[in-house]
């Protein structure tokens, strides 16, 4: 390891410590019983991800024999084998916290996963109409020979690994093992309600094919059911260079997904060696790769129990999205918008408004154009009608639809398709490059002349994830502003080459020359004797040149403070580099995922918000956008909320040089950053309401006018 390498954590490592902190949450037993379940769902999916992108990649390097070298120093080898243990950690803990206090509090409150040996007569009857109605006709066993090819099995799905006795009916130790199979695929039986006296009480899939297994194998003796589950690499470019059809290509993606390599086996603790075995050499898994689970295994479905009804008071309380003070709902977005910029910060506040005036521009005969990036949206997504309706009543629709959106592929994928068939112009990204831009633009013919009308997010346009993701909107129809998210929008949409922008700053060309220019002048004006100072707030911080900056800068004094919810590869504190750098990460109810950027500049105090997080795929292989805010009510707000969230001594935790994070701990006051904003928003518009007069409206006789 170089003396450089020492300055930095590995990303991979600092991921899983980002999880860690998830599964704290689900530790915490302040917190109501069911959001500790959720959080523990949220850690195994987490998880899954992680392994099916990161691990699955690495793993794929060190078959091919890849001998670079991370920027911490780390082989792809040593990087594996420091995952594995890691993560062989992580998943005990997660089960440990299921097992010996979720669950067993669950139980308590009424809601019960009974065993096979716990039903009731009045159950076991019931559980045998559901095997005989919907387990028996549907899962099919496949019997696996020594010489027959291992069955393709669907990624992140439970299966059921049988051994069955040797043929001739004997324990004969020198007998061959036989084995076989049953696919579970993507069931949506896996939790099976059972009669009960009170309560919610439920049976797992698996648990029933294990009462009932003898009926799956008339005649023949059967030794072992274990569950087991495969996480299979999803890590898989796009090669557009040598492909004419982007779509016909991401389809091809997907098609490869399903026969990626096995990453990670899970199985049940008690599966003997000889099954374990049968495993391993038919997945073709190495040892690090095997997770001996005891316990139910994807935890993530379990979030199927978190939307129970009847337990509210195991919830949290819930927290309204309230309307924005600065828009009049008597009015139509377009004269708001008009009267002044607007922040929005979600899901504090609804997201309405982003969705009022898309649904606005297409219904108005004044629209001449919509243009619109689209990266991750919802299922039903009320934008993406909005947009189809629009170019159906005549208007000129661009969409940007990104195909290469990982795991959204396939959505995306049909909702460019729709698209194209209601009339929009769809294009499909840009090539070589994901462009994660959150950008809308409304072109709208007025008495004055044409209006551009600006939303710009660090979110996507996605309803669902708004009510879940903090993120910022900006609203605006700025001139300036304007003319550069047309020039922006075009260059990303045609063959026009990159623009030099009045305000915007877009990657990958110019948003990384201005973030590192940004940083650079702190540092020119504290080596001047000058204040400075720099506070940003993002999801993730990777990139060697922008953390070389930050070394840079704090060398020099300036003080840095950075909020960073997940991965952060920067050593904070550490003496004569980095004493002068602070990093906290908040994991709380809501995901934290604006990117605020704040810049002391000689006190002029210039902020930003973006869509790219500090990472060199942000910054190098996606189209992003950085937006300044210069109206100063929208600026004072978002420096307030940033404030706020260095203010948190309640869910916050701070990095430490070696990669660890210490849990903050509240001081005689405490402040939780996420509850503070909330009640500050909710405060702000119930005072508003009050302070308006009271008009007494009188209803009119018919035909009668008022003089």
């Amino acid at each position: 390891m170089t003396s450089e390498s020492s300055h930095y954590l590995n990303r991979e490592l600092s991921w899983l410590e980002f999880n860690q902190r998830v599964l704290e949450e689900a530790q915490d037993s302040s917190l109501p019983l069911i959001e500790r379940l959720r959080f523990l769902t949220i850690t195994a999916s987490n998880l899954d991800e992680f392994f099916m992108v990161r691990v699955g990649g690495l793993q794929v390097l060190s078959r091919q024999g890849g001998t670079g070298r991370d920027p911490a120093g780390l082989s792809t080898d040593e990087q594996l084998v420091q995952i594995s243990e890691r993560t062989h950690t992580i998943t005990q803990e997660q089960y440990r916290c299921y097992l010996d206090d979720v669950d067993k509090k669950l139980a308590a409150e009424g809601i019960k996963r009974v065993r096979p040996g716990e039903v009731t007569h009045r159950q076991a009857t019931h559980l045998k109409r559901i095997f005989e109605s919907e387990i028996f006709g549907v899962y099919t066993p496949m019997a696996i020979e020594p010489d027959t090819e291992f069955p393709l099995l669907i990624n992140r799905t439970l299966n059921v690994a049988v051994q069955l006795e040797p043929a001739d009916g004997t324990n004969n130790e020198s007998a061959e093992p036989r084995f076989a199979i049953i696919p579970l695929g993507r069931s949506q039986l896996r939790f099976i309600t059972l009669p009960s006296e009170g309560g919610y009480e439920y049976m797992l899939l698996e648990d029933v094919i294990d009462m009932f297994s003898q009926r799956l194998f008339p005649g023949e003796g059967v030794v072992e059911t274990i569950p087991f589950r495969i996480t299979r690499n999803a890590d898989l470019s796009v090669q557009e260079d040598d492909a004419s059809d982007l779509m016909t290509e991401m389809e091809q993606v997907l098609d490869a997904r399903v026969v990626g390599h096995c990453a990670r086996l899970e199985l049940a603790s008690r599966a003997s060696d000889e099954l374990l075995q049968f495993l391993v050499n038919g997945l073709e898994v190495s040892d690090l790769s095997i997770y001996s689970i005891d316990g139910p295994l994807d935890l993530s479905a379990f979030t199927q129990l978190t939307d129970i009804s009847g337990y509210d008071s195991l919830k949290y309380q819930t927290w309204t999205p309230r309307p924005s003070l600065f828009i009049d709902p008597t009015v139509g977005m377009f004269d708001a918008i008009a009267a002044r910029d607007i922040v929005l910060y979600h899901p504090y506040e609804n997201f309405d408004p982003v969705l009022s005036l898309i649904e606005e521009a297409a219904a108005d005969p004044d629209v001449l154009a919509i243009k619109q990036t689209l990266y991750r949206t919802s299922d039903n997504s009320p934008i993406a009608d909005a947009l189809a309706r629009a170019a159906r009543h005549g208007k000129f629709v661009t969409a940007i639809v990104e195909l290469k959106a990982r795991f959204d592929e396939a959505q995306n994928i049909e909702r460019a398709r729709m698209l194209e068939q209601s009339g929009v112009q769809v294009i499909y990204g840009v090539k070589g490059l994901k462009t994660h831009a959150k950008l809308c633009i409304v072109v709208r013919r007025e008495p004055h002349g044409i209006q551009r009308y600006v939303h710009f997010g660090t979110g996507n346009y996605n309803e669902a994830t708004a009510r879940i993701y903090s993120d910022v909107s900006f609203l605006t129809c700025n001139e300036e502003l304007g003319a550069d998210a047309i020039s922006f929008f075009n260059a990303v949409s045609g063959y026009s080459q990159p623009q030099t922008f009045r305000k915007l700053a877009a990657a990958p060309i110019g948003l990384r020359e201005k973030l590192l220019e940004l940083i650079e002048s702190e540092t020119d004006r504290k080596e001047q004797g000058q204040e400075a100072s720099i506070t940003a707030k993002l999801n993730s911080l990777v990139d060697p040149e922008v953390i070389q900056a930050l070394y840079k800068a704090s060398k020099a004094g300036v003080q840095i403070r950075l909020n960073v919810r997940g991965i952060c590869c920067l050593k904070p504190g550490v003496k004569g580099l980095s004493e002068n750098i602070t990093v906290v990460s908040i994991i709380d109810r809501f995901l934290e995922h604006a990117r605020i950027l704040l810049f002391h500049h000689g006190g002029d105090q210039l902020l930003f918000i973006s869509s790219a997080d500090w990472m060199p795929r942000n910054l190098d292989r996606r189209v992003e956008l950085m937006v300044p805010i210069e109206d100063r009510l929208c600026k004072e707000r978002l420096i307030d909320i940033l404030e706020t969230s260095f203010l948190d001594n309640v869910k916050s935790s701070r990095l430490e040089p070696n990669g660890l994070y210490q849990r903050l701990q509240a001081s005689a006051n405490p402040t939780r950053s996420q509850e503070a904003i909330y009640l500050n928003v909710k405060q702000t518009i119930e005072e508003a309401a009050h302070s308006r007069p009271t008009v007494f409206e009188p209803y009119m006789a018919p035909g009668s006018e008022q003089t």
